[in-house]
């Protein structure tokens, strides 16, 4: 199955540089709501086939306009929610970038727990819990190849694109989840492959959302009964490990 990681669209607090969290009534800004409604643009061509997405307001305001485009009921997944950053949640960055924790946030965030809230390592956890649980159900009821939607917050969305690429969780500062971003996971039987990173800008290529179908080998026989990935040889485009050249692309 792939999955589209979708970031909530610039907020009122991201235009404030203060630590939303969990706080109750953080809408989008205005540039956040053309931002939303791009999102039918870039997205609405796509086969989606199930939306689920964080409770918070923000995440609910972002992925609105598509799925009314689309036709799609909106599942809720607290499991997709914001940190909780606990005693955190409200502050200015610039205030907090003073305090003690934030070095070991940027540097070890495995070893972050935020006072009064959870720690980076339970977010990840739940996160990928989620994602795992959706990608099964949406492979059940639509089949292999079938493509689905995640909206959710940026270092949710950081941490399940460290675990795609077999980062640890200490690396995940380095990737870039800016709003209303969207990046493309495909689990395969065998392992996670990233296809984009942080798209802003258009529509999303159709190529980069249907990995699996298009770029691998099917084994039919009675020994596989889903779809193989093999990585590509030589990188991309290239030649899949065990199938002709053919069935190959650049994703």
């Amino acid at each position: 199955m792939t999955v589209l990681l979708v970031r909530h669209a610039r907020s009122t607090s991201n235009v404030a540089r203060t630590l939303a969290g969990r706080s109750p009534g953080v809408g989008l800004d205005p540039h956040g709501r053309e931002q939303a409604h791009d999102l039918v643009d870039r997205l609405a061509a796509l086969p989606i086939r199930r939306i689920v997405r964080s409770p918070l307001q923000r995440c609910a305001e972002t992925i609105t306009p598509l799925a009314a485009a689309l036709g799609l009921a909106q599942q809720v997944d607290e499991r997709l929610s914001e940190v909780d950053y606990g005693s955190w949640t409200g502050r200015k960055l610039d205030e907090l970038g003073g305090e003690p924790l934030w070095k070991v946030v940027q540097r070890h965030p495995s070893a972050a727990v935020f006072p009064g809230g959870e720690g980076l390592a339970q977010v990840q956890a739940r996160a990928l819990a989620a994602i795992r649980d959706h990608d099964r159900a949406v492979a059940q009821e639509h089949g292999p190849g079938a493509l689905w939607l995640a909206c959710s917050h940026g270092d949710v969305i950081k941490s399940v694109l460290a675990d795609a690429v077999g980062s640890h969780l200490d690396q995940f500062q380095r990737l870039m989840v800016e709003p209303a971003s969207v990046s493309v996971v495909a689990y395969t039987p065998h392992l996670p492959v990233v296809s984009c990173m942080n798209h802003t800008d258009g529509a999303l290529p159709p190529a980069k959302c249907n990995i699996m179908p298009a770029a691998v080998a099917v084994a039919t026989s009675a020994e596989h009964e889903q779809p193989e990935y093999d990585g590509m040889v030589g990188g991309a485009p290239g030649v899949a490990a065990g199938g002709p050249a053919e069935k190959a692309m650049e994703v």
